[in-house]
């Protein structure tokens, strides 16, 4: 247990930055646990971390052991607290990424009614609409919106993604309301950029499932859907939006749905987890309480018509 217990000190040391602050954390002696390091570095016959001028980084050998020993430790601290505990009682640190608009506005409010529940539970939180890796990372789970690509995460959705045109009343009046999608061609469209590239290809389908494909174009492009929002509220274009993002928006009437008898192709809100032997139960726990809390309906599309 000697050795399990370097490890996780080497773990601390990386999370944190220096030997100073993990010793710090645990109680330890800045002595003790440079010598506890040391001793592991012995025994595996590597190095495993380096210094720059402000933070302790880990050698390839380092980064290794990161990846692979943080979830091995995790595993066991999950069964042996799944052992000592009843199956209702989570424990630990739960890490968890979130995109940053959705994360603000729809799981932030949530957070402390979690941590009431589980009173055993801290919550570290990363909102960023970057895509970290979660292994290499060291979190336990990301919620992400939109396709999945092929991975050995495990996702389960915890919400449907449902996407619709929008414009100001102030737009259309100025610039008429499109009866077809082909119309939209000649009309400002706000364009979302980002790691796919320049989404200028609007896809929907009519009543019959059929398919439909337009290219647009406009004066206005984003990475981030906050300014892409803010333009379309403020009479700049029309705009491809999730629900979630603009539903106050659509219920207040400060925008208004274009070409609703047109369907855009739903996608998902999922919780994506790290494949393991063992998934620790604050992280199942945490996930169940997000299909709770967002149900059937979610609320950003209670009062929304379909």
């Amino acid at each position: 247990m000697d050795r399990i217990a370097d490890v996780s000190l080497f773990l601390r040391v990386l999370d944190l930055g220096s030997i100073s602050a993990a010793a710090r954390s645990l109680d330890l002696s800045v002595a003790v646990a440079s010598q506890r390091l040391k001793r592991l570095e012995k025994h595996l016959g590597v190095r495993l971390m380096h210094r720059t001028t402000r933070r302790l980084h880990a050698t390839p050998e380092g980064a290794a052991l990161a990846e692979r020993g943080r979830t091995l430790i995790e595993d066991l601290e999950a069964l042996t607290t799944e052992l000592q505990q009843t199956g209702t009682h989570a424990t630990g640190t739960l890490r968890m990424t979130a995109s940053a608009s959705f994360g603000r506005q729809y799981l932030s409010p949530l957070l402390p009614e979690f941590l009431e529940r589980y009173p055993n539970v801290r919550i570290s939180v990363d909102l960023s609409d970057t895509m970290l890796d979660l292994v290499s990372s060291g979190f336990d789970m990301a919620v992400r919106i939109g396709a999945l690509v092929d991975s050995d995460l495990i996702a389960r959705k915890i919400a449907t993604n449902r996407r619709v045109l929008c414009a100001s009343p102030a737009y259309l009046a100025r610039h008429g309301t499109p009866a077809t999608p082909a119309d939209l061609a000649a009309h400002e469209c706000l364009l979302l950029t980002g790691s796919q590239g320049r989404q200028d290809i609007w896809r929907m389908s009519d009543h019959n499932g059929r398919e439909v494909s337009v290219r647009v174009n406009g004066r206005f492009e984003c990475n981030f859907g906050e300014v892409l929002r803010d333009a379309a509220v403020g009479g700049h274009g029309i705009a491809l939006h999730s629900t979630w993002h603009v539903c106050e928006d659509l219920r207040s009437g400060r925008l208004k749905q274009v070409l609703p008898h047109y369907r855009i192709a739903d996608s998902g809100i999922y919780a994506l987890m790290p494949q393991r032997r063992l998934v620790p139960l604050r992280v199942r726990a945490f996930a169940d309480f997000l299909v709770e809390k967002f149900g059937e309906t979610p609320p950003w599309e209670r009062g929304l018509s379909h």
